[in-house]
């Protein structure tokens, strides 16, 4: 498999380009508007075809690529059923499966960052582990998105991580849309030994911790959720 994890800066964001094989259909996961170029020059170099381009959820603190990647490569743009993204080509459902050039990524809903927040598994979800699992702002490297915007709510994503992705297998390898400190990957049994978010004892003591964290709002947030939910398109003054 081709995989690579790029980074965008201002945003601590994570841009995910997978594919099966030289010369195959690619796929791309949160992609930043301003790492548009760079992406489609990786693409050409590595002599790939951009088929889907995929948003986990809508995201508050940049602007997606999803629009600009679609115009620039013609490939389809993809989130969640529950998106409210008005542009989108496809949706996906709870479990479906999405089929590229040989790899195959099914859909896991994930709410409480966003209601309509989405994890993607790569490979296997059995007793094998060998799998990767893209969580979007659902469960971070010893962290966890917050909840307190865009319609989250601390007990949907209680039961998102501890009834859903911490019931994958120990070695899936977890690969969020952000981190802040600089770290790459995680695996699902890292974090439930180790993240301190996830060292609660039921749903309500994790809601009381989200609820008390009283974080600022995102910078770009009255910017990019409007144009997020176009797909980039930024509204001119």
């Amino acid at each position: 498999m081709i995989f690579r994890q790029l980074f965008e800066r201002n945003s601590s964001t994570y841009t995910y380009l997978l594919a099966s094989r030289a010369g195959g259909e690619a796929l791309i996961i949160d992609p930043v508007l301003e790492k548009t170029a760079e992406l489609v020059a990786l693409i050409d170099e590595l002599g790939l075809k951009l088929a889907i381009a995929v948003d986990t959820h809508t995201h508050a603190d940049h602007v997606t690529g999803l629009g600009a990647l679609r115009e620039a490569t013609g490939c389809i743009t993809a989130m969640g059923e529950h998106s409210r993204a008005d542009c989108v080509s496809t949706r996906f459902r709870d479990g479906e499966c999405l089929n590229l050039d040989g790899i195959e990524l099914r859909s896991i809903y994930t709410p409480g960052h966003t209601d309509e927040s989405f994890s993607l598994l790569v490979g296997r979800s059995d007793a094998s582990g060998e799998g990767r699992v893209f969580t979007g702002d659902a469960l971070l490297i010893r962290g966890t998105g917050r909840t307190d915007f865009q319609n989250g709510d601390p007990y949907q994503a209680y039961d998102s991580i501890f009834n859903k992705l911490l019931r994958l297998p120990d070695e899936t390898l977890i690969y969020p849309a952000h981190d802040y400190k600089g770290r790459t990957v995680s695996t699902i049994a890292e974090e439930r030994a180790h993240n301190p978010r996830l060292q609660v004892r039921d749903a309500d003591e994790y809601a009381r911790l989200m609820n008390g964290l009283n974080l600022p709002p995102p910078l770009l947030m009255d910017v990019a959720v409007p144009a997020n939910l176009r797909c980039g398109r930024i509204a001119e003054l």
